[in-house]
Parts: C-alpha cells; structure tokens; sequence
C-alpha cells in the first residue's frame, strides 16, 4: 500500500516481530491516513495459520525477517512542517526552515530510495526485492508521560499553552525569544510539530530496537538536543534523542541497556549531556566547535552548569560517559572528523559495547552551511556513518538534528541514508588534519584516559608523576646540555636581570668566558635538541636505550672557542615549566606569547651587554629552527646593522621576512648580510609562486638545502658557514694595527695590572661618592658578565664597519649600563 506520496509504510509497532499478533493491513502491520495518523488495525482470527507475507502482499515477507534480512526504515509526516514563525515580519525567513524535511524527503524519493510507483508494482518489488527501498515508520503524538519522563511538567505545559495562545501573543514571544541563547520561534501549531517529531524519534528507535528494521533514518523537526530538562532553547522545544533512549531503556530493558548517543551537530548539545551527566549507560560523545565557549550554545549561565568543553566528562555514577570533542575554531573538515572518529570515538565507543547507536544528525557542519562554516563532506558522513554501524550489531537510529542549507542537509542524508541501506561508502581523499585540531584530540584522551583502557596508551599521569618527584624531560635535557657545555666549552648562565624573563630563561642563555673580551663574538638562538624514539611494537612503551637526543650546536661552539670567538647560547623553550601545570599534553608557548618574550630577552641582551662590548670587532647572528624569530626581532627592534657582520639561519618552519617601516634598508641589508638555509622538503619549494617570493629581499639569502631537517642541514653546511664568517670577519693586518694602537697606550703587562688595579679601585669610589651625593646622576657601566675574575679593561673599538663606512653605536642610557669610564672621570672633573 502507499500513501500520499506513494511511499512504502513500514510497520510502527514496538512488539518483537516474534510475538506480533495484529494481523498486517495493506501497509505491513499499522495502517497509516495521508496526514500520518495511525487506525487500528482488525482483530486477527485465531483459527487463521497462514503467515501474515501470505495474507497481505503488502507486508515485508516473514522468511527475511527470520533470517536476519532486514530494510531500513524511514519516518517522517509533513504535519512536521506545521512549526514555522509567528512573526510575519518583513523577513520571516528563519535558518530552521520548515522546508528541511520536505527537501530531504524530495531528495531520498528522486534518488530511489522511497518507493513512488502504483500498488502493483510496489507488490512485485516486495516479493522479489523487498530491500531495495526504505520501509516508512508512522510518526504519531507523543505522549506527556513519554516527554516528561526527560522534561519537567511544567516545560511540557508551557509548549502546550503555545496553542492557545493568540497570534499577537505568540509573536511577541518570537521576537522575545528569538535573541541570544534562547534562539526560537514559535507559532501556533508549534506544539502539535513537536510532539510528532518526539514521537517520530521514539517510533524510530523502537523499531530498530525491536528488530523490524536493521537501521533506519527519522527526517524529524523541530529539532531537540538543545532543548533543556525545564526550558527550550536554541531553535529546539523537546529533546526527541533523550526521549527515545530513555523509553527504549524502560520498554526494553534486556536488550537495550546500553546507549550511545553520537553527536555531530556543529552545535554542543547541551540538553542531552545535561540531561545523561550522571547516567553510566548513556554515553554522549559530541563533535562541535566550541571556540573557548564563545561559539553557540556558549557558556550557560549558571556557571555550576558544565558546557561542551573538553574537560568535561560526566559526574558521579556517569563520569567518563560523557565525551566533548569541542573544536578550537570553525572551519573543520573531513581531516579533522575522521580522525576523531579513529582516534577517539570508535575506540570509546567499542569499548562500551552499546546495544543501540542513536546518531543526533545534525548536518550544519557540511560543506556550505553558513552557521557552521565548515566543511564536512557527504562522503565523509557516510563513512562516519559506516563506522558506527559496526557497533551494536548494526542497530543505529538517525534523528535529524540541525542543518540550514538546503542543498548541503539534502546531500548529506542522501549519503547517511544510502550507507544504512548497505551502499558501501565511497572513495575519499583525506587532507591533512589542522595542528590545532589534533592537539585537541590529544586533549581529549589524555582527559578520557582516567575512564578508558583504549585512551590509555601514551598518555602520563602528571600529577602521580610529580608525586614522585619527576621532571619534565625537556627541563632534564637543558640541565644536561649546561652541564656538557660547561664542562667541555667552560660556559655559564648569564644572569637576566628581569622576573619574568629569569624565570622563563632560566639557564637558558649560557656564555663561554672568553665573550666579554673576545673580539668577535657569535649568538646562536635555537630551538632545544630534536628527540627521537622508537616505540616498543608489543606496548607502545619509549625506553631510553631506543630514544636519541641530536644537538648540531656543539660543533658550531667548538669550531668559534678554536678561533677565539665568544659564543652566547640562546634555548628558547617551547613550554615554560610550572609546578601547577598538570596536563599530561602541556601545550607549546602561543605564538603571541613567544614573541614577546623572545623580543624582550633579544633587546635585554643588546642594550645591557652586546651594545656595550666596544672590543668586539665582529657579532655573527645564527638562528635555528622556529626560534630563529629572535634574529628578525632583535633586527627589527633596534638598529643593530652597523655591528653585525653576518646573519646565517637555518629554517624548516615558517620563513619570517624582515622589514621595517622605520628602517628603509633593513630588508636590503638583511639580503647582502645572510644565508638562509631552507630545508629541502620546505612547503615553498612546491610552489612556483612561494619559490619566487621567498627570494625577495625581506626574506634574506635564501639557499634550498639539499637536505632536510635542522640536524642535517647544520651538519651538511657547516664547512659553508665557517668560510662564509671567516670571510666577513675583519681583516687580520687591521686588528695588529689596532693592538699596536693598544700595546702604545698600554706598555707592559705589570703596567696592566697596575691600572686594572686603579680602575677597580677608581669605581669603588666613584660609588661612595654617587651614594653619599644622592643629586649625582651619573650611571657606572658593570664589567659585562658580572664575574669576579674579569679583567677590566677598556678597548678601542675598531669593527666591522671600519672597512666601510664610519659607526654611529648610539648608546643610550639603558638598565646595568651607563656610559665609559671616561666619560664617568669627565663628568666627575665638571661637578
């Protein structure tokens, strides 16, 4: 039989087909009106034994059902429609459109999957190929008792009232109603729609629980999962999923005990996590844009009421049952949602072993809807579909959610509806998944562990850790690296005269001894050391005997130390180490943060010790790795040109341009002054456009490695590196010239003594006399380093720029600096 649409009408009992004693009208078991309402079926005669396939050729055939050969349901009544917007404004139009479901249902008819031919032909395709359609499962009223068993009696009173109300009230109630986080319309016929949809979503699911259906699709609105245990909200009156689950639960309590509710509605549904917090057999698992709370339902008002953020994960009896996956920003797509599903929701969800998978389908993350502006494609839906088909024996029931694109929420249940038929899912190229993106997955099993043996592996208990006294390894590996160094090279920390920078750099910077009167110096800011480990196969366990630590840094010391030139090694970390930090995935030091931090640390070192080195002929810049961002901040932020010799960088990371609006030449002069290696399998180099604009002035020197990733690339250049600093580095006939000059004004080592000896002495009194005279404003320059054994002595400069061009060093009065000795004596002869 067919109705109104010459679809197929699938039987809407919720008795096991084993005991089904109604005999089957024309439309299989329970005979539908055009408008969807159901009529009783006769009495059957007990002194009648033919099987019910035999009496009515109408009814899906007895043998098929016994074997286990079962079609997939569809339900859905155009009465649904009846929900629209009271307020007939000069733009009515709202994203909840009633038209959602009519397209859906056009969409499932125009691809063959709804029957629309007579009744003779309908009989045929039921004897041979009763399959090859989807079977229609009447929608009916919900009752109070079914909805209140989730809601309130009070909330289902106030969405009955609504059709009592006249339309000038229900409009005001709309423009109400609809601003912020309450997001709904209503109208008179609201509550007649919601009951259907909530009775359409319980049918659904009593029909797959039962076995009459292998799986099945309920096209159903007004939508439900944000609609709350005494309140609407969010374009949703009553929470249809909840609904059906816990009436599944009660009807059917030995072979529905466990739920799984999959969520993935752009939106967090906060009525059904709400709702199941503290259930231990409902588990909720919701992919939605979360957006630090920003993105809607957002933060709750009750700030005792949890939101769809990671860390939450249920409460008491409940707790790890419930599942965030709450993306950081829009724009996610197939990467981002097959991963999660592989890595979080099919282990999970295997692991609590469901008898029944309810999917809330909301379909507005798909590609072109403009609410949820990402891009998640039907082939993707389907495959997310097929996985959960897997799990409980194949029973899955699919209630639509949201979704406000017309063509996309067509597209994407004709691609869930053709997988629940048994189409396999089709051929998908998967893009690579957003950073952020997987750092969040890494999140939500490192907060699921405590609940899951599958989301154990690989992730640290932090604070049983700390309980025994461990460390970070990365705090381990810098501590060891001091250590050589200062054992090997004779280097030591260099004091940071600022809280906040000791405490993050903290013997991060070392210096060789020698810097503060070598005449040539090198800085080198890097990224810590490369690790590398090989994973046990049988555990996934790390052991230290297959896990490697590469450092090319080392090598480039040795070979300055050997030529006399002072070295200071910067490590920028990327995580600061604090005691209260208890994730087992502590995050990297955002961008944002990083950069301050770094500008700070590379202008503290200029202005208090490099620009005060008036000896030093030569300052060769190298950075390495993303921490090569210092050399661009330290170029940028103060005008250093005329005392560096050269820049050399390795980079396998973002290539950061340096220009100034201030400094016209800086970009030219960063061209001519550097060497800047990119890894051979750096993004730019695939791409004609990037390759032409990576050799632009800004970028510097840019050479394409031959090899990748930094260790490599350091040890393959380092021979070029050296002839290239060798060659810009001061002339040695202009350094004897200037020791001449020296030795002239400094006649003899006692001599130097003698007058380190009066200096020292000179400051000690020159600071009895700025103390005791408190009006005397005159700064003493430090020894550089701080140390007790440095030699205090005063250079004539003669640098790089000799050979060009005459210096301005313009120093300026800055922390622990002052001006020279001289200028102190001048200044003290004045007063």
């Amino acid at each position: 039989m067919v109705d109104n649409d010459n679809d197929i009408v699938m039987d809407g009992q919720d008795a096991h087909p084993a005991t089904i004693d109604v005999p089957a009208t024309s439309n299989g078991i329970t005979k539908t009106e055009p408008n969807g309402h159901d009529q009783t079926a006769p009495v059957k005669d007990e002194k009648e034994e033919k099987p019910d396939d035999e009496k009515d050729p109408f009814i899906y055939p007895a043998r098929l059902k016994r074997r286990g050969l079962l079609p997939t349901g569809c339900c859905y009544d155009d009465r649904m429609k009846l929900h629209a917007n009271a307020d007939f404004g000069p733009n009515p139009h709202h994203p909840e459109d009633p038209s959602r479901i009519e397209h859906i249902m056009r969409i499932f008819k125009r691809e063959g999957l709804v029957f629309t031919g007579d009744d003779e032909d309908l009989k045929k395709v039921i004897r041979t190929d009763p399959r090859r359609y989807m079977w229609r499962i009447p929608a009916r009223h919900a009752t109070k008792e079914e909805i209140c068993i989730v809601h309130h009696p009070e909330h289902f009173r106030w969405v009955e009232d609504l059709s009592r109300k006249p339309t000038s009230e229900l409009r005001r109630l709309s423009t109400i109603m609809d601003q912020g986080r309450d997001s709904l319309y209503v109208g008179s016929m609201t509550f007649e729609a919601a009951l259907i949809s909530a009775g359409g979503a319980i049918e659904t699911c009593k029909s797959v629980v039962v076995g009459n259906v292998k799986n099945a699709f309920a096209v159903i609105r007004p939508p439900g999962h944000h609609a709350e245990f005494d309140a609407p909200m969010g374009f949703c009156l009553f929470n249809n999923v909840p609904i059906a689950a816990k009436i599944c639960q009660t009807e059917y309590p030995e072979i529905c005990r466990k739920i799984l509710i999959l969520d993935w509605d752009v939106h967090h549904g906060n009525g059904i996590q709400n709702m199941f917090y503290d259930d231990p057999n409902i588990l909720y698992i919701s992919l939605h844009v979360y957006m630090n709370g920003s993105f809607y339902p957002g933060k709750p008002d009750n700030p005792m009421t949890p939101d769809g953020s990671i860390e939450n994960c249920g409460a008491g009896p409940g707790l790890g049952k419930n599942v965030n996956i709450g993306w950081h920003d829009q724009g996610m797509g197939d990467g981002e949602y097959m991963a999660a599903f592989q890595k979080i929701v099919m282990p999970i969800a295997h692991e609590f072993d469901p008898d029944l998978v309810i999917i809330s389908a909301g379909f507005d993350a798909a590609d072109g809807d403009e609410l949820g502006a990402c891009f998640v494609s039907p082939a993707c839906y389907a495959h997310m579909t097929h996985m959960l088909m897997s799990l409980a024996n194949g029973k899955v029931a699919v209630c639509l959610e949201g979704g406000y694109n017309l063509t996309a929420i067509s597209k994407s249940a004709l691609a869930v509806a053709r997988t629940l038929m048994g189409e396999p899912p089709p051929k998908m190229d998967l893009p690579k998944i957003n950073k952020e993106a997987a750092r969040v997955l890494a999140k939500v099993q490192a907060y699921q562990a405590p609940y899951w043996e599958c989301m154990r592996p690989g992730i640290v208990d932090v604070q049983e850790m700390q309980s025994q006294g461990g460390q970070r390894l990365h705090d381990v590996v810098r501590s060891a690296q001091r250590f050589n160094l200062s054992e090997k090279f004779g280097m030591f920390p260099l004091y940071i005269q600022r809280d906040v920078l000791f405490k993050s750099f903290e013997n991060q910077v070392l210096v060789t001894r020698n810097a503060s009167e070598a005449r040539k110096l090198l800085v080198v800011i890097h990224d810590p050391p490369e690790l590398h480990a090989q994973p046990d196969p049988l555990d996934n366990s790390l052991q230290p005997h297959d896990s490697w630590i590469t450092d090319s840094i080392p090598q480039y010391i040795q070979w300055a130390i050997n030529r006399k030139i002072g070295v200071i090694d910067i490590n920028i970390p990327q995580y600061i180490t604090h005691p209260e930090d208890t994730e087992s995935l502590a995050p990297k030091v955002d961008e944002r943060t990083q950069q301050a931090q770094i500008q700070e640390l590379m202008c503290y070192i200029w202005d208090n010790y490099l620009q005060l080195y008036d000896n030093v002929d030569d300052i060769f810049l190298m950075g390495v790795g993303n921490a090569y961002l210092g050399v661009k901040l330290l170029l940028i932020n103060r005008d250093v040109k005329s005392r560096i010799s050269g820049v050399v960088n390795f980079v396998n990371g973002n290539l950061r341009p340096v220009k100034s609006d201030v400094d016209t030449d800086l970009s030219s002069w960063y061209k001519d002054n550097s060497r800047v290696y990119v890894s051979a399998d750096h993004a730019c180099w695939a791409d004609a456009d990037l390759s032409r604009k990576v050799m632009k002035r800004r970028f510097g020197s840019v050479i394409r490695s031959n090899v990748s990733g930094l260790g490599r690339m350091m040890n393959e250049h380092f021979k070029d590196v050296q002839d290239w600093m060798v060659d810009r580095m001061v002339p040695e006939e202009e350094k004897l010239g200037d020791e001449m000059v020296e030795d002239a004004t400094n006649p003899g080592d006692d001599d130097n003594f003698t007058n380190n000896g009066l200096e020292l002495a000179f400051i000690f009194s020159l600071s009895i006399f700025i103390v005791a005279r408190s009006d005397l404003r005159v700064k003493v320059k430090p020894p550089p380093l701080m140390r007790p054994d440095y030699p205090f002595k005063h250079h004539h400069h003669r640098g790089p720029a000799a050979r060009h061009t005459a210096r301005n060093h313009n120093h300026t009065p800055l922390s622990g600096g002052g001006p020279p000795l001289d200028a102190v004596a001048m200044e003290r002869s004045r007063r």
